[in-house]
């Protein structure tokens, strides 16, 4: 009888230990998710791709567009410091931190040919499918 008790005990020891662990990775990803920018994707009437990014307090010079083994990654730097000094308080509140989102492409998107523009913390990325893949009328003769 006591087995049967002490089993259960650590039974249930062991059920609030995967809740407990269940529960913080929940709350990581959550918070993670919270860091993301968001982003809209696009596919044009022409077969063209068109990304945006919000990216808010993030200057043009801090973020890096590049494309790795057909993947488009995006990635920034947010610096942000709020400092307001009044005679009887002081707040400073900052935060730093780096931001990257990831796109795969699809195989037939030229490299050589994507803009990027960035106005009002909103990055908008254009694609343009490689020559071979865009569609071509055919004249009959």
């Amino acid at each position: 009888m006591d087995i049967v008790k002490s089993t259960k005990k650590v039974a249930n020891e062991i059920e609030k230990g995967v809740e407990v662990v269940s529960n913080k990775v929940a709350e990581t990803f959550d918070n993670l998710a919270s860091h993301l920018p968001f982003a809209n994707l696009a596919k044009k009437e022409d077969s063209t791709f068109h990304v945006e990014v919000d990216l808010p307090g993030v200057k043009k010079e801090d973020i890096d567009i590049k494309v790795e083994d057909d993947v488009l990654v995006i990635s920034a730097v947010r610096h942000f410091q709020n400092e307001v000094t009044r005679d009887d308080y002081y707040i400073c509140e900052s935060s730093y931190g780096k931001l990257e989102r990831r796109f795969v492409l699809p195989e037939n998107i030229d490299s050589e040919s994507i803009t990027a523009s960035y106005e009002n913390g909103r990055l908008e990325i254009d694609l343009q499918k490689t020559k071979k893949a865009q569609p071509r009328s055919i004249s009959i003769k």
